[in-house]
């Protein structure tokens, strides 16, 4: 199996793509789905082994430029294990399958109990627990921001951001200013993974898997895309009302048991939640709302200049660079994101982080680059967050 990147020049080799997806099974990287491909976008798909040829011939027949991102992609999948870790059980320079990240949750709250304590906020639809972590010293009418990781299956390297903001909150605090005036003063909601069955199925069935694993009545398709399946603009655009689709948006908003969960702590919690981040992977891209429509929030110049800052923060460390803007504008438009619906919900402060990197691994980032892109998001997320607590609402 490979993964292409074409950039496709006009609207003639942008049916080129339409017609190639439609001629065979094609899972699109980068956009999310054929619909949002236009011209002059880096288009990233994976094509099964027997018709790789048939892509190859089609492009060059059409004078279409291409590279192949990477060539065998079982080869590339074994690849990401390259961490020099030996650790046996949980370690935050490896990814680490659900089980593990569900002990570390128990174990990180354990060993900190004055700074760390885990709820269950739902369950999903294989009925796994949905464990939240709360970071933040005790005290009184705190305010708080929530952070969620692995909305998409096959993104591994969300889930591994969460835990290291954990780990870097509970090391720093009481050494690192900034890190222990945020937690005195905030707290922290932590969602390590949402779609935890999904997670479960990347590492068990297929690497490449994003969507939930609930049924769909009236469709042997599995699963819905929990990004698309928030009530902001819900399905109207950049979302696919076919089950078989990997951005479904599902039979209703909140259909799914965990995107419902999340939906219902906020909505529980909202005179205290003053900013919201979800960690995605990939494109080094910092997106703000919306991604539904083109129009601009009301606080756009706010989110615009500081989202700019942040990017500048993260480059800081090992000059990673990112693109920061609007969602629909920035990259395409879909309705029904976690961020648009927080925004919405009156969260002034709501962004969505595409982590490492830009294609040349995609959704395959191997563990070495772990602790780097950690570190420097790192770097990011604490700008936010003190962002948010000097500008409280």
């Amino acid at each position: 199996q490979k993964v292409f990147r074409v950039i496709p020049q006009n609207e003639e080799q942008v049916e080129i793509i339409n017609a190639l997806a439609s001629r065979m099974q094609i899972d699109f990287w980068q956009p999310d789905s054929v619909t949002q491909v236009k011209p002059k976008m880096k288009v990233d798909f994976q094509v099964e082994a027997d018709k790789t040829f048939e892509v190859e011939s089609l492009l060059a027949q059409n004078k279409m430029e291409y590279r192949v991102l990477i060539d065998d992609l079982q080869t590339a999948m074994e690849a990401q294990f390259d961490s020099k870790v030996r650790a046996a059980g949980h370690s935050y320079e490896k990814y680490n399958e659900w089980e593990t990240i569900a002990a570390w949750t128990a174990d990180i709250a354990a060993a900190n109990p004055d700074l760390v304590s885990r709820s269950v906020i739902g369950e999903t639809y294989e009925k796994r627990q949905m464990y939240l972590l709360k970071v933040g010293k005790r005290g009184t009418n705190k305010k708080a921001i929530f952070m969620d990781c692995g909305f998409h299956a096959r993104e591994w390297i969300s889930p591994a951001f969460c835990q290291w903001f954990v780990k870097e909150a509970v090391q720093t605090y009481g050494k690192d200013s900034v890190m222990t005036n945020l937690l005195d003063r905030l707290d922290f909601y932590i969602l390590p993974v949402l779609n935890i069955d999904g997670y479960v199925y990347t590492w068990t069935n297929n690497r490449m898997w994003r969507k939930t694993r609930s049924k769909n009545s009236g469709s042997l398709c599995i699963g819905t895309d929990p990004n698309r399946n928030f009530n902001a603009g819900w399905c109207s655009i950049g979302a696919s009302n076919n089950p078989c689709d990997s951005t479904y948006c599902g039979r209703e908003p909140e259909s799914e048991k965990e995107t419902k969960a999340l939906a219902d702590f906020i909505r529980e919690h909202l005179s205290t939640i003053k900013a919201y981040f979800t960690i995605h992977s990939y494109s080094q891209l910092l997106l703000f709302p919306y991604s539904y429509t083109y129009k601009y929030p009301s606080n756009f110049a706010e989110l615009n200049s500081i989202a700019g800052t942040a990017s500048k923060q993260l480059a800081s460390l090992y000059n990673t660079k990112y693109t920061y803007g609007p969602g629909a504008e920035t990259i395409y438009p879909a309705a029904g994101g976690s961020d648009d619906w927080a925004y919405d919900q009156g969260i002034k402060y709501a962004f969505t982080f595409e982590l490492r990197d830009t294609g040349r691994y995609g959704f395959l980032l191997p563990e070495s680059q772990i602790k780097a892109t950690c570190e420097e998001t790192v770097l990011a997320v604490k700008y936010l967050a003190n962002y948010v607590l000097e500008h409280l609402y």
